[in-house]
């Protein structure tokens, strides 16, 4: 998936470019990772933008239904682009990242994920390991985790 991808960071964009939100997730005891029911890789959470929705919204909104985070604080990092020949006609598609302390987790999930993953170590099998691994480092260097 998304294979051969090219990532950029960016300040800001218009907002009606923005069409995801990444959440970097951490608790006390590691960074929160998922695994959708169908794959046996793991991954941030995060999701697209529905119609009209802020993007703010769009971020909280996926960190609930892919983690069941019902208590935590959040901030936006930066923008990013993902551009790659299998995905949008290689135009670049744009997303906002954003980094989120969880406090506070719903017993069960109520999504397409199976389970969430809190581990201090990376995945060896990332679902999208071309792009996701650049955008935990950039939340690492942007917020200084």
């Amino acid at each position: 998936m998304l294979e051969n991808a090219k990532v950029n960071f960016y300040e800001q964009v218009e907002d009606s470019l923005l069409k995801f939100a990444v959440i970097v997730a951490r608790t006390e005891d590691g960074y929160i990772f998922c695994k959708h029911r169908e794959r046996d890789t793991l991954e941030i959470p995060g999701g697209h933008r529905e119609a009209g929705e802020a993007i703010w919204d769009t971020a909280k909104r996926e960190l609930y239904e892919e983690t069941g985070a019902v208590d935590f604080e959040m901030e936006p990092v930066c923008v990013y682009s993902v551009t790659t020949r299998d995905n949008f006609d290689g135009q670049e598609s744009f997303g906002m990242l954003f980094f989120a302390k969880v406090k506070a987790f719903e017993r069960e999930l109520h999504s397409e994920i199976e389970k969430i993953v809190i581990t201090g170590a990376l995945p060896e099998k990332w679902t999208y390991p071309t792009v996701q691994p650049q955008l935990l480092e950039k939340v690492k260097e942007k917020c200084g985790i």
